[in-house]
């Protein structure tokens, strides 16, 4: 094995992706590559700021396996999966990620490697999801409690799998990274890897990886805006990518601004008296008092802890606007006691039986709203927008609140977060 021609062969796969895959390719060329000791090192690995490759490993790929293999670790780094961990078993986790980052590959036209870890199952779903769905290993026991023992001096032991992200370098070297990674000078960067390749990086401070992963946000928003320039991000990676650089504000700070502005005082152009002797119609100002319609989707998806947090919000919020609000629950159809009706001096509470199990459908409650007399100052659902929705947008506001990626057909989308 010629290591020249190993390094021609990760040159090759980067420029490929970089005119093929602009999105992937953005993110590729942010990881300096550096061939490591096949000793600690039996695949790939990335600690977020290098990609190590065991030339053997990738001189054994074909030119699109290699694309993937590049593309695999440089998503690893973009959703930093090296900082979401916290306590999760790590093994585990480093399994979870994998699954959760393929299937967007595969499905982006990338050819695997033979040992890529894929489940049709788990597509659509983020390592924390994925996570609590894997079984223990006959010996994950015995090993996880070598890795909770030697987790912060992150021995050999800790990059002896294919994904791991633990290891770190120091702020120095961080820097220099960088550095080398924004001038270009790549020639470098490959000298100096040989002997940073001898041994597993070091393991991040907390205070590392919260500004890496930062850095990473951006930079995967910089390629996404690079790829919809060209064209060239659509399907599930565009999803995924818009879901996750959407803005983050707490949801509960969004529900309660907007219910503010719909209650204010507002002005109204009602008819005057005749007795004024004046034609004309002139604004009067009134206050008013906000009618709310509360929809929650009791499907089985959301969780009736979820719900009461929810709920709970809710009737904060309301006894400061001023707010009567009308509760209907519903997965498949409205469930049974629907409607409940509070005041603004009313507990706002929700003892209503989870079904669990059926589908949503989102039109008996529109179809109810649209049988009453008046239409409601806003109509607010929560749900993860895994049902049937109405065809036609109504005439009133509608406030989404999504657990999950899923995404509405009209109204305003607060992210559950």
């Amino acid at each position: 094995m010629d290591h020249a021609d190993v390094e021609t062969k990760l040159a090759t796969a980067r420029t490929r992706l970089i005119l093929d895959k602009p999105f992937l390719g953005a993110l590729v060329l942010r990881l300096p590559m550096v061939a490591a000791d096949s000793s600690w090192c039996e695949t790939t690995f990335s600690d977020g700021k290098t990609l190590y490759y065991n030339p053997d490993y990738m001189d054994a790929l074909s030119g699109e396996q290699t694309q993937f293999a590049l593309s695999h670790e440089a998503m690893h780094c973009a959703l930093s999966h090296f900082h979401r961990r916290g306590h999760r078993v790590k093994l585990r986790w480093e399994l979870a990620c994998d699954y959760a980052v393929n299937p967007l590959l595969i499905n982006d036209g990338l050819k695997p490697t033979p040992d890529a870890q894929y489940l049709r199952e788990y597509e659509g779903m983020t390592a924390e999801e994925i996570y609590p769905c894997l079984q223990e290993e006959d010996n994950a026991g015995e090993r996880d409690l070598e890795d909770n023992q030697d987790d912060d001096s992150s021995d050999n032991d800790d990059n002896e799998k294919e994904q791991n992200k633990g290891g770190g370098n120091s702020d120095q070297e961080r820097q220099k990274d960088d550095k080398k990674d924004g001038d270009g000078n790549e020639e470098e960067s490959q000298d100096k890897g040989q002997s940073m390749g001898s041994a597993p990086p070091p393991a991040m401070s907390e205070q590392e990886m919260d500004e890496l992963s930062t850095q990473w946000q951006q930079r995967m928003a910089a390629a996404a805006q690079q790829a919809l320039q060209s064209g060239k991000l659509e399907g599930e990676m565009a999803r995924m990518v818009d879901y996750l650089l959407q803005p983050k504000l707490p949801w509960r700070m969004l529900l309660a601004r907007y219910l503010s502005a719909t209650a204010r005082d507002d002005y109204s152009y009602s008819r005057p008296s005749t007795r004024r002797g004046d034609p004309a119609v002139y604004p009067s100002l009134r206050s008013h008092q906000v009618n709310v319609v509360v929809a929650v989707d009791t499907s089985g998806s959301i969780s009736e802890e979820e719900i009461q947090h929810f709920i709970s919000e809710i009737d904060a919020i309301k006894s400061q606007v001023r707010a009567r609000i009308t509760l209907l629950s519903c997965d498949s159809e409205l469930n049974y006691g629907s409607p409940w009706y509070f005041e603004a001096w009313d507990e706002f509470t929700f003892d209503v039986e989870l079904r669990g199990g059926g589908g949503t459908n989102f039109r008996p409650v529109f179809d109810w709203v649209e049988r009453q007399d008046m239409p409601p100052d806003a109509l607010i659902y929560f749900t993860d927008t895994e049902g049937i929705f109405p065809e036609t947008e109504p005439m009133y506001p509608v406030v989404w609140l999504v657990k999950g990626k899923g995404t509405v057909p009209f109204g305003e989308r607060i992210q559950l977060n």
